[in-house]
């Protein structure tokens, strides 16, 4: 394997040069303090990680209605813009680079996380399957969420843009904008929760509108080639659907090929772990090998990979760069590990989600 095509060379996404293809995962950790703020530890968290050749951040919502668990950060406030500032800096000091995760939760929410704005919205008013995090953090049954208005769509397209502003303003070097999971992008996306007959829902091109949409605002404060998209093709997580995904996504990934993307940031259905397990699928379908040749940018795979899997990926072209998520939690210098493939500290499930230390900033580098 030549040194052009490992885990550990260099390569570019879009205008974001990076010094290996190993990308730490956005991993929702539930430990932001009062008003979302980014906990005071995560200034330590991320720049423990800054090794990697660019880190994700957690999916950080873009408005109060957009929260979906208890202690996941925002930024949509001078606040936790100020403090998101202090972590990207703490990153950028280590020579890391990272971008920040844009997310609306739609209707994986409880309306007792933002009682002020009432019940959690989506594309229509469909309940999805099993229970949610609420403010008590405790699991409690779907509510079923009020439909958004073509007022609430443009509102959406404001706050994605606001949120896009603020990131830059704290100084990470580009966006992902969160299309995947289950959460309000995707809910458009597929039709399994979108059963709208306006002008977002129906076809597949009614479908996408908002995705491009959100991404035109977007792209009002970063060029597109600092912004990123995240897509889940046959992800079932969040009671996600579609009745026919290859042309969904065929589509989407048509649409967005003229933007010139900093890069597409695709799910493997294998890894179901997006809900906090780590069952492997053995027969789901791989996305990167359905939809990578028709992504015209730089391509990042995320989901159950291993170092040998990574490897292969990169050295196939079936990714430009792997997404590693759990195995960051518990290895802060995990690019450097995987470069000399040093053995892996184990990590704790038990101290995933909330929590202070324990956990988060505690696990040893090599």
């Amino acid at each position: 394997m030549s040194v052009s095509n490992t885990l550990s060379s260099p390569t570019r996404l879009g205008a974001i040069d990076i010094k290996n293809r190993v990308v730490m995962a956005p991993l929702t950790r539930m430990r932001a303090i009062e008003g979302d703020v980014p906990n005071p530890l995560a200034k330590t968290y991320y720049s423990q990680r800054a090794g990697a050749g660019l880190i994700i951040s957690e999916a950080t919502q873009i408005s109060p209605l957009g929260k979906g668990y208890p202690a996941t950060p925002g930024i949509y406030s001078a606040q936790q813009t100020q403090a998101w500032k202090e972590i990207v800096d703490a990153v950028h000091a280590k020579g890391g680079k990272i971008v920040a995760q844009l997310w609306h939760v739609g209707r994986i929410s409880h309306s007792s996380l933002h009682a002020e704005q009432g019940l959690p919205v989506a594309p229509s008013a469909i309940a999805p399957a099993g229970k949610t995090f609420a403010a008590d953090w405790q699991m409690h049954a779907f509510e079923t969420p009020r439909a958004m208005t073509l007022e609430d769509i443009a509102q959406l397209k404001k706050d994605f843009e606001t949120a896009a502003q603020n990131a830059k303003s704290a100084g990470f070097d580009g966006i992902e904008i969160h299309a995947a999971n289950g959460y309000l992008l995707d809910q458009f996306l597929q039709d399994h929760s979108n059963h709208r007959t306006d002008a977002y829902g129906g076809s597949i091109e009614n479908r996408i509108r908002l995705l491009s949409e959100v991404l035109e605002s977007a792209a009002k404060v970063f060029p597109y080639d600092r912004i990123g998209v995240r897509l889940s093709p046959y992800g079932t997580f969040n009671d996600m659907a579609d009745s026919d995904p290859i042309a969904l996504f065929n589509a989407i990934i048509e649409k967005i090929n003229p933007c010139g993307l900093a890069y597409l940031h695709m799910i493997e259905p294998r890894s179901t772990s997006a809900g906090g397990n780590d069952k492997v699928e053995e027969n789901a379908p791989i996305t990167a090998s359905m939809f990578r040749k028709a992504f015209k940018g730089t391509f990042i795979s995320a989901g159950g990979f291993d170092r040998a899997l990574g490897e292969q990926a990169i050295a196939e072209g079936t990714a430009d760069a792997v997404a590693y998520g759990r195995l960051y939690i518990s290895n802060p210098d995990l690019a450097e590990r995987l470069a000399i493939n040093a053995p892996l500290t184990p990590y704790n499930r038990a101290t995933f989600y909330g929590g202070a230390e324990a956990g988060y900033t505690d696990y040893p580098s090599m």
